[in-house]
């Protein structure tokens, strides 16, 4: 392939979509036609729902978690929230457990997911979000550590010490600092966060009255890294939740002394795993937590979110349907597509001094493969002669900074490339065009030092195009 000969497809790896042919159509008309051919399910799915949602899916949700995380005692369904789904819900805990004044700052693992920084800022945090870098095992739990306690210390000698636009009420409380992370299978990262960092995490959150918000969407996408594995699929969660250890730890959330709200929420979403356009996912907490965020004026307003689609999904959890969907279509499909990109990464990319982030691991899933570029190249630039010369869509590293805070952590040789929307036969392709692209650029570098050794510059294309 040559720069002036344009592919005729496009080949798009940065749409995190799920591939049309994954989506669980057939199953959801069946259980969409039971649960509207009876009025008992009908009606209710029909109506305002209450608060904390559709009973009957909070109860399947909380036997299906313990069955997949196998927590050390069950999960009750007083610890479920029926929501509108991932993001959705996001702004809903923002309404409830922050203010925008009082509330210090929201401290993002960075790389990050960049819309979750358009939520916030629309909660009234734009300009005090703030980039905590990630190494090989997650988190850097001392780097935040440290910025938290500069964080308080400004804000105790500002006299900033009572929540001023958030009235008190039984069901809420503000926090002072809020962490948002994708611990599993991370996006775009693709990193698992290890236990022990989990661990420190909950605890420092704990210290600095913290809520650690976690979106824990791709838990349930896993398979093993050994590419000859019988069995392609895992049918129980690798590592336990932020909120599992929060539960359980040094005494849980709930221990003597704590306010029973936690430090930890885990934020679910049927998006990945039967359809986005569902909109139906669901909080776990503490109790309290759960029950305050069902406490949102909006719910107040106009009842449970995604009341009717509640009924079918329900139904799918139930049945079984969903649990087989997961593990005999969903994660054998990405275990394969994972497995396509992964060796035509190796092939063609890993020898143009590309790399891979936990290359060690036993497990991995997710959407997302995370690469880093050899310098000097940038991947800005790398982005946009991928889609001129080759036309193929990736997504740069620097779209995934943190709003405001976007040079505390070094993007600029990252991309993110994405495995589950393009068609399967396509994935070797666009990584065969990409190391084109790569090769091309590494040459011309070569020719331009060879004739003059003057560094060179670098460019800035698509931050802005992209938020």
């Amino acid at each position: 392939m040559t720069g002036s000969s344009k592919p005729w497809s496009l080949i798009d790896l940065l749409k995190g979509w799920p591939n049309p042919f994954l989506l669980p159509a057939v199953q959801i008309k069946i259980a969409s036609s039971i649960a509207l051919s009876n009025a008992d399910i009908s009606t209710p799915g029909l109506l305002y729902g209450p608060d904390d949602g559709y009973g009957p899916l909070r109860a399947h949700i909380a036997d299906w978690l313990t069955q997949f995380y196998q927590p050390l005692s069950r999960i009750s369904a007083e610890r479920i929230c029926i929501t509108g789904g991932a993001s959705q819900n996001l702004a809903c805990i923002l309404q409830v457990f922050s203010d925008p004044l009082f509330t210090r700052n929201v401290w993002m693992v960075s790389p990050t997911y960049f819309h979750a920084c358009r939520i916030f800022e629309d909660s009234g945090f734009h300009g005090r979000l703030r980039s905590v870098p990630e190494d090989e095992e997650g988190v850097d739990v001392e780097y935040l550590r440290k910025a938290l306690h500069q964080s308080e210390m400004k804000a105790q000698a500002e006299g900033n010490t009572q929540p001023t636009l958030k009235p008190t009420r039984p069901w809420s409380k503000i926090y002072r600092h809020l962490i948002y992370a994708v611990p599993t299978f991370s996006n775009p990262s693709s990193r698992i966060m290890s236990l022990q960092r989990r661990e420190e995490l909950v605890q420092v959150a704990r210290e600095y009255d913290a809520c650690i918000i976690t979106d824990d969407v791709y838990d349930m996408l896993q398979w093993p890294t050994d590419k000859t594995a019988v069995q392609p699929s895992r049918e129980h969660a690798y590592l336990p939740r932020l909120v599992d250890i929060d539960r359980t730890l040094e005494g849980g959330a709930e221990r003597e002394g704590s306010d029973g709200f936690g430090n930890a929420v885990s934020n679910g979403s049927f998006s990945k795993i039967a359809g986005p356009g569902c909109r139906t996912g669901w909080l776990e907490g503490t109790q309290k937590f759960a029950w305050g965020t069902s406490q949102v004026g909006s719910s107040k307003s106009g009842g449970a979110p995604s009341q009717l689609t509640s009924t079918f999904v329900s139904n799918l959890i139930e049945s079984g349907e969903l649990q087989r969907h997961i593990f005999k279509t969903l994660q054998p499909t990405y275990a394969r597509r994972y497995q396509s990109m992964i060796t035509a990464i190796e092939e063609h990319l890993l020898p143009l001094g590309v790399k891979l982030p936990q290359t060690t691991r036993d497990v991995v899933g997710g959407y997302f493969i995370w690469l880093s570029l050899p310098a000097p190249m940038q991947a800005e630039e790398v982005a946009v002669r991928a889609q001129q010369e080759e036309n193929l869509i990736i997504a740069p590293g620097p779209i995934f900074a943190v709003y405001g805070d976007e040079k505390a952590v070094d993007l600029e040789r990252k991309v993110r490339v994405c495995f589950s929307w393009e068609e399967e036969a396509m994935l070797a392709e666009g990584i065969q065009r990409l190391a084109q692209v790569i090769g091309r650029m590494q040459r011309n570098q070569r020719q331009q030092e060879e004739a003059t050794p003057s560094p060179r510059e670098g460019s800035s294309f698509l931050v802005e195009r992209h938020r």
